[in-house]
């Protein structure tokens, strides 16, 4: 059965947007990935040429808010900085 995964930062503008990316590519069809910000601040441009260069696209993805989540059942919840994990919303 495939995994609900969230990766939760800040703005979901560089942390969140390449981890999201690299366990979408490693995943496959294993495992559901979602990315999301306490804030919303744009995908940054950085992010998406570090991981061009990596052979990742996420050109396509979008800065999402937490709220956006709220009535999806995670299996896993994923912070990628301490500012996410003190705002994280609880999920039950």
């Amino acid at each position: 059965m495939e995994k609900k995964i969230l990766v939760l930062c800040t703005g979901n503008s560089c942390r969140s947007q390449i981890a999201e990316g690299y366990l979408r590519h490693f995943a496959g069809q294993t495992a559901k990935i979602y990315s999301a910000g306490i804030e919303t601040h744009g995908v940054n441009l950085k992010a998406i040429a570090t991981m061009k260069d990596d052979g990742i696209d996420i050109s396509n993805h979008t800065s999402n808010n937490i709220d956006e989540y709220r009535n999806v059942d995670f299996d896993f919840v994923i912070t990628v900085c301490d500012n996410a994990k003190e705002g994280c919303p609880f999920f039950p």
